[in-house]
């Protein structure tokens, strides 16, 4: 059994001192850290929980800006998000009802799962991510696999999305998982067309840069049949070589470009 103190702080102040303790980690909805926690692969001496913190919670929009508390739960985002469809879709795509009620964005994003769906809805939608300390540009946030811009003790608090004119998001999903084997996002907006893609690369979510520019162009599946997707950095696995998640980006970008 693993011994730890549980503190649920009611204030991101409480919180971030909370997580000065040595050993200390937040909990947000648990969905990652509590099987890790179970196979002993994570051992907190403290958990901090994330979820009583009322601030952190709940889905806004004002002057074309949707965002997101942090302790948003995927069931509420893909309830209450309808300022922002495509995202809506997304969060309600996410696992199974006993995750999407339980997980939050801001834990899907601090872990940063290379095949979990709402980084490349952030990034595709240039969003920011707003800590307790400062305000993140999407294009900055993602680091790698698993691997972010937060600091040690930094807590996300929420995220703003920037509503597109036309946006869609497309997975193909890994069956037992329901994570993305590849997951595609793709808005539009005055500026240009961003798309990002999930679950592809050993590098985490990126931006198809060739592609923005084509659908920037000419914002439709045609655009972006001459393209070819480089498999060089493409997770391989049981699932599906690299091969075929290099094709699946491409196959996956113009449905969603149709979708939009």
């Amino acid at each position: 059994m693993i011994d730890f103190e549980f503190v649920k702080p009611s204030t991101v102040a409480d919180a971030v001192k909370a997580l000065a303790a040595d050993g200390a980690q937040a909990l947000s909805g648990g969905q990652t850290l509590t099987p890790t926690m179970k196979q002993r692969l994570a051992t907190p001496s403290v958990l901090v929980s994330l979820n009583g913190i009322a601030a952190m919670r709940g889905v806004t929009v004002s002057g074309g800006t949707l965002t997101v508390g942090a302790a948003t739960t995927h069931a509420t985002v893909a309830r209450e998000a309808g300022a922002y469809p495509a995202l809506a879709a997304l969060a309600g795509g996410i696992g199974d009802m006993a995750v999407r009620n339980r997980g939050t964005i801001g834990g899907s994003l601090a872990n940063n799962d290379p095949a979990a769906c709402y980084p490349s809805a952030v990034l595709g939608s240039g969003a920011t991510v707003v800590t307790n300390a400062r305000s993140i540009a999407a294009d900055d946030f993602f680091q790698g696999m698993f691997t972010t811009a937060l600091d040690e003790g930094e807590i996300i608090t929420g995220v703003s999305f920037p509503v597109p004119m036309k946006a869609a998001y497309v997975k193909f999903n890994q069956p037992a998982s329901r994570f993305a084997l590849t997951g595609v996002f793709v808005a539009k907006y005055a500026s240009g067309v961003r798309v990002a893609v999930t679950g592809a690369s050993n590098n985490g979510v990126f931006r198809w840069s060739e592609a923005e520019a084509a659908l920037s162009a000419n914002f439709s599946a045609a655009a972006i049949a001459g393209l070819v997707v480089a498999s060089d950095d493409m997770i391989a696995d049981m699932h599906g070589t690299a091969a075929y998640r290099a094709n699946l980006v491409k196959v996956l970008t113009g449905r969603a470009v149709s979708a939009a």
